[in-house]
Parts: structure tokens; sequence; C-alpha cells
């Protein structure tokens, strides 16, 4: 069974962390969305004060130039930008989302655009697949889609796509777990999933889960790993809704293509840490990432669908079911209705590329 107790004593350095820690202080955001996130889909209140102290910190984290760092007065990134943005819509307080300066946000995302359609990750920086979902997931949960933002994103993405069905990091690469599900779910923002090719995808990500195991494999012939349960079986609802779109007959109208049972005999017996917290496979340490994707691959795996469609399949005790988390974004489907309403509200800024780079 899932032991929530030891989930949430695992939560408690979200306010003091441990020297061990060192090493993250440049993803000090992301630590804010893997504990918040967990805890939304543990069901479990994060005390007003937590949150407010969080926007507080984050807005340290927020450069004058647009976009967030890595902590307090480091250069903005699109990674960090994406997690704090998650997280401050996973607190969805009007303190959460008056923290994000939405006009100097987009000025960023324009200098990061590249005449390809692609995005760097910061300036000077490389570029990958994980930029244009970055860029497509803050935009359009803050309302700041521009029409010429994503110009030529969609076919910049479309040539990732190799011969294996899966999405590389850049074109000709081999397909990998997690630039696939960021491509993937970039495309399902832009509307555009029609450019790849489906059929091909979806069989390479459905042989990634691993026949013995249970769990997935972030690329062929590499080892399963407890993070690819959601980066790997999140691709799934992205594709049975994309297919269905375009009429598949075959689909199941109860589950996702993949073994959901299997995935959460994993995750459930292999992947969790005695003392709290969820792991990569038995032997390695526990951690925050781990920990968030984890729990975010046993959500998908619970849950197919919703309202008269909704289905649920939890294994073990009914104290094991979490909440969902909507597929695209990774936080709770009613905090992405929430912060798109909220934004919407609010004009679109005017930034150009040109203004941008002025």
């Amino acid at each position: 069974f899932l032991g929530h107790r030891k989930r949430v004593v695992f939560w408690e350095p979200l306010l003091t962390l441990r020297s061990s820690c060192n090493c993250l202080d440049a993803s000090r955001p992301w630590l804010c969305y893997w504990i918040l996130h967990s805890l939304e889909l543990l069901e479990e209140p994060i005390p007003e004060s937590v949150a407010s102290d969080v926007c507080r910190f984050l807005s340290h984290c927020q450069s004058p130039s647009g976009g967030f760092g890595g902590g307090p007065g480091q250069h903005p990134h699109l990674a960090p930008t994406y997690a704090a943005v998650n997280a401050l819509c996973v607190i969805g307080t009007e303190e959460a989302y008056g923290v994000i300066h939405r006009e100097k946000l987009l000025e960023y995302l324009y200098s990061l655009k590249q005449p390809d359609g692609s995005f760097i990750m910061h300036i000077g920086g490389e570029v990958d697949v994980r930029s244009a979902y970055c860029a497509a997931s803050v935009a359009s949960l803050t309302n700041i889609i521009t029409p010429t933002l994503f110009e030529r994103t969609a076919e910049w993405i479309a040539r990732c796509q190799n011969w294996e069905g899966g999405i590389g990091g850049v074109p000709g690469m081999e397909a990998h777990g997690g630039y696939t599900f960021c491509g993937l779910a970039a495309l399902v923002i832009l509307k555009k999933e029609h450019v790849l090719n489906l059929k091909s995808l979806l069989h390479w990500v459905t042989g990634r889960q691993m026949r013995f195991e249970g769990g997935f494999q972030g690329r062929c012939n590499k080892l399963v790993d407890g993070c690819y349960s959601f980066w790997q079986a999140g691709l799934l609802p992205l594709l049975h809704r994309a297919l269905h779109a375009k009429g598949d007959p075959a689909l199941s109208m109860t589950h996702w293509m993949f073994d959901q049972q299997a995935l959460q005999e994993y995750i459930l017996l292999c992947c969790q840490c005695p003392a709290g917290g969820l792991l990569d496979k038995p032997g390695k340490s526990r951690d925050f990432y781990h920990t968030c994707y984890c729990l975010s691959g046993l959500s998908i795996a619970q849950h197919f669908g919703s309202g008269d469609l909704l289905h649920e399949v939890v294994l073990g005790v009914p104290e094991n079911r979490l909440q969902p988390t909507h597929p695209v974004y990774n936080i709770s489907p009613d905090k992405v209705v929430q912060a798109v309403m909220h934004f919407l509200t609010k004009p679109v800024p005017s930034a150009t590329e040109e203004t941008a780079t002025d």
C-alpha cells in the first residue's frame, strides 16, 4: 500500500533542506514544484503560511528581464521558469498568480525563440525539445500566446521524431521518453498533434513498458526507471485523445493503451522507500524528483478519462488512490482550469520578437 503518512513526513524539508541538497541550488523552483505537486496528488493541504512563503521565494527567483532562475539572483532559464509557474498554479491564489510578470515573461520567451521555430533553454544556451514544451506550457497557462510566438515550432518538433517513432532532443537524435513527452505535450498545447506519425509513436512508447518489471524504460535497451512512470505513461492519454479525435475505432473507452495494473505494481512494490518518498528502482536512494514523477505516473495509471468516461483502476487498498493529474501540465486538472480562467481575464501582452531584442 502507499504509505501516505510517511510521504507527508518526507515533504517537511520544503522549508528547510539538508546540506546534501546543495547540488540542487540551481533547481530550487523545481523543488517547490516537485513537493507541492506531490502534496496535491496525496490530497494533503498546503498551509497558507507555507504557500505564501513559497510565493515570496519564487518572486525572488524571477528575473527583472522575465522568466525565473534556479534561485534568487540566478540567470533566467526555461526549465525553472516552467517549474515556478507550475508551482504557483498549484498554490492557485491571487498572491501566487500575481507573482508572474506576464509582459516580461513574454519578452523573455521571444528572446529565446529561434528562426527555425525552436527555443533555446536560456540566453546562450542549448536548443532541445524541452524548451518548446516549457515555453508552450507557461505561455498557455498564463495567456501570453501571440500569433507569432510559436510560428514553425510544430514543424521543428515534427523533425525531432525519428525512425523509431519516438522523439529525440533535436532532429536526428535517439528517441527518449522525456523528450517524447515534451514534444507531444507541446503539440497538444498548440493543437498540432497531427504533424506527428501518431501510430509510429504509439508503437514506440508501448514497447517501453517492461514485460517483467511493469515499469517503463526511457529508451530502447535501457533499464526501468520510476520517473518514466510519468514521462512514458503520460504519453498514452495524450495519444489516446489524439487518435480518438481522428476517429480511431479500435480505442478502448475504459483503459489507456498500457498495462495500468503492472505499472501500479512496480511503483507500489519496487519504488517506495520505507522512510518515505519514492525512487528510481530498488537499491537507489529516494529523491524529490522521483517521488513526484512516480506519484504522477501512479495517478495516470489509476485514472482513465473524466466526467461520464471516468474509469478508475486502483490497485490495493482504497487509500492508494491519488488525485488525478493533468497529462499535459502535470498539475491538478482543477488547478489548470483555475489558472487558465484567471489569466483569460487579462489581455495578451503585446510584445513581439522585435521588442524582445531591442
